[in-house]
């Protein structure tokens, strides 16, 4: 995923957790279809590698006809056997020089490194190609750490890795952080209402003012 100078952060698209195979992949070809997007995520709840093979596939299908990298969360082993093209690492920077040097340096690793400066900068030393930060939003999950709009300044201005901004996003939080990412994370923040496309629209709207 590539960094542009002077434009607005670019849509980083990632799956719900459950996938309905009969539906979903003509919704995300729609959403797809509609929104430029620079990296699509499958972040599936599930262990079972069968339905996992079958949800890459055909997320894999729809995502390569349109020219978008799509990466899988947390199952690196399976990256070069389902034809993906990289990995989203959860727990900052322990796994991501393993992970580098598994699949080698075309391939795409990010690591989610919650709130944290220091994970962030060490997984970026140990070969990330982004960093991803969050919750950016107010949400009830988890321990209430929120990754606000401080870390990311600080990071866009002190390191060039690309940043990626994720969790709980409305729009007054994307209004906030589009001087300051590189990439908003969005998934479950659409794929929950009745119009995932028309709701991303409106997100997304909030990049401008």
């Amino acid at each position: 995923m590539a960094e542009t100078d002077m434009e607005l952060p670019q849509l980083y698209l990632v799956t719900p957790p459950e996938i309905e195979l009969s539906q979903f992949p003509s919704e995300l070809a729609r959403v797809l279809d509609t929104h430029e997007t620079a990296c699509l995520r499958l972040a599936l709840a599930t262990t079972d590698e069968d339905r996992i093979m079958r949800a890459a596939d055909a997320c894999r299908e729809v995502a390569h006809a349109r020219d978008v990298p799509i990466v899988i969360s947390e199952h690196a082993l399976m990256v070069e056997r389902l034809g993906l093209d990289g990995v989203h690492l959860g727990d900052g920077a322990r796994r991501v020089r393993n992970t580098r040097d598994d699949l080698g340096a075309d391939a795409i690793v990010g690591a989610y490194c919650s709130a944290s400066r220091h994970d962030g900068m060490n997984a970026g030393e140990a070969g990330a190609d982004y960093i991803s930060f969050g919750p950016a939003g107010a949400t009830a999950l988890g321990d209430g750490t929120r990754a606000d709009a401080e870390l990311f300044d600080w990071w866009s201005q002190m390191i060039e890795i690309p940043v990626v901004a994720e969790g709980a996003l409305d729009e007054d939080t994307i209004r906030a952080l589009t001087p300051v990412t590189d990439f908003f994370a969005i998934g479950e923040e659409i794929w929950r209402t009745d119009d995932p496309s028309a709701t991303l629209t409106r997100l997304l709207g909030a990049m401008r003012g």
